[in-house]
């Protein structure tokens, strides 16, 4: 069955019947098809492929996947998020400005500032969640709206509709990074926004064991702009690890829906523990965000951090887990955490860290798929 025939369908059906079908031999596998060029019939004809780095039959599968995920009209498939990052940059010129959640992953600040900030982009970081702030940050030069919801690593939880409703009425195209939640728990397209972005690497594949991006236009026009500068500068996904984030996405709803349940019962957990000092969690009534995630998702996911009363604890929780992973990355099953401020962010600024409350008291826990008495228990030791 081909996607575009497929968007009736619940996404937990259509996330299970990605690919099938699209082998003549009726293989229910999606086929790996590692051609690096394909036979043209005659001059001027073609078989709607040419050569990989421009299309190729695994990738183009899931690409088309994505977008009836998403709900967009174009989906293409990266070596990388910061590659579907960067590819989605080149969209802008010399002088544009753009306007960027400070809630965000350290990578994203890098590209932006040591990157493009030297090819002469300009950015502006401010609290997303903060619609007057959004506004009063927008200049004659910004063309766009980068936002991630929820936040990396704090949580912090951003109105999509509102804010698409403010980015059209000054004509500027709206970003949505939409890794920690996937089309399964958010659908930023159907709530305004022009592009949604994913690194694959975290949910999306959810296993730990290969590197994606993803980009997702709502309008084909966009599509086939993203797609020009993917073709034109090759940061593309090989058919082996196309076909593996296919075979990934097929338990995306089960997976999604266990790190959700998993994670509130642990942030409920940790609020109660007295070596915790704060806890950062959408799906907490206490959570400044939570009315407005409760409308806007389908579910909190599986993301928390919590913050302990001083560096020194940070390291000791870290040293002695044993179930848990202290690694970076997050989204796969297994559990991992990490170290922000030393880690994923370490190329903002320290002062800028911290402004933002990214100190060296903060955990960020990816809470995976294991017993929750397990994770509870490997927690109850390492804080102890």
């Amino acid at each position: 069955m081909r996607e575009e025939e497929n968007r009736d369908l619940t996404l937990e059906t259509r996330l299970v019947q990605l690919g099938v079908g699209r082998c003549q031999t009726g293989a229910i596998s999606l086929p790996i098809y590692t051609s690096a060029t394909y036979r043209h019939p005659a001059v001027g004809e073609s078989t709607g492929y040419d050569y990989t780095r421009s299309g190729n039959p695994t990738r183009a599968a899931l690409e088309e996947g994505l977008a009836t995920l998403e709900g967009g009209a174009r989906g293409l498939a990266f070596s990388s998020g910061m590659a579907a990052l960067t590819t989605l940059f080149l969209h802008f010129a010399a002088g544009d400005h753009l306007i960027v959640s400070e809630d965000l992953y350290g990578g994203t600040y890098r590209v932006i500032e040591e990157i493009f900030g030297k090819l002469g982009l300009a950015a502006s970081y401010v609290d997303t969640g903060d619609l007057a702030a959004v506004e009063a940050a927008i200049r004659p030069q910004t063309k766009a709206l980068l936002i991630e919801t929820p936040g990396n690593p704090l949580l912090g939880i951003a109105d999509i509709a509102a804010l698409a409703h403010l980015t059209r009425r000054h004509d500027l195209l709206f970003i949505v990074d939409n890794t920690f939640l996937t089309p399964a728990l958010q659908r930023p397209l159907e709530l305004g926004a022009d592009v949604v972005v994913h690194s694959a690497t975290k949910y999306l594949g959810g296993h730990s064991d290969l590197c994606a991006g993803a980009l997702v236009a709502r309008e084909a026009e966009l599509g086939e702009r993203l797609y020009f500068l993917q073709n034109a500068t090759g940061a593309i996904l090989s058919p082996q690890e196309s076909w593996l984030l296919v075979r990934s996405l097929k338990t995306l709803s089960l997976r999604m829906e266990r790190h959700s349940a998993n994670a509130l019962a642990i942030a409920q957990w940790l609020q109660q523990h007295p070596e915790v000092e704060a806890v950062y969690y959408p799906g907490l009534p206490e959570h400044p965000g939570y009315e407005l995630a409760k409308r806007q998702t389908h579910g909190f996911g599986g993301m928390l951090s919590f913050r302990v009363r001083t560096a020194e604890k940070a390291r000791a929780v870290l040293e002695k887990l044993q179930l848990i992973s202290f690694a970076e990355s997050l989204g796969g099953v297994e559990s991992l955490m990490t170290l922000p401020a030393v880690q994923t962010h370490s190329d903002i600024p320290k002062e800028e860290r911290e402004r933002r409350g990214v100190s060296e008291t903060l955990l960020r826990f990816s809470v995976g798929i294991e017993s929750v008495d397990d994770l509870i228990a490997d927690l109850t030791q390492a804080l102890s």
